[in-house]
């Protein structure tokens, strides 16, 4: 994965956008968040505006692990 090869130099707790975090998941934007508000992601709120944020060894972890797509989020 070449983003995550990309985002190698940074900080394993390095904060990831929802886009960013989409983008190194090859899913859309509205599936992590869907998999974070059933707890699928681990996601952390951050401003005023409450916006999610993912550390990057939690997405690592998510693709290690191999979860499976839950029925019905396609």
């Amino acid at each position: 994965m070449a983003l995550i090869e990309e985002e190698a130099g940074r900080s394993k707790d390095t904060l990831l956008t929802v886009k960013q975090a989409a983008e190194l998941l090859n899913v859309h934007p509205n599936t992590v968040r869907m998999w974070s508000n059933q707890a699928l992601l681990p996601v952390y709120r951050v401003g005023p505006r409450r916006d999610r944020r993912f550390r990057l060894k939690d997405i690592e972890a998510f693709i290690q692990k191999g979860n499976e797509v839950p029925s019905g989020s396609q």
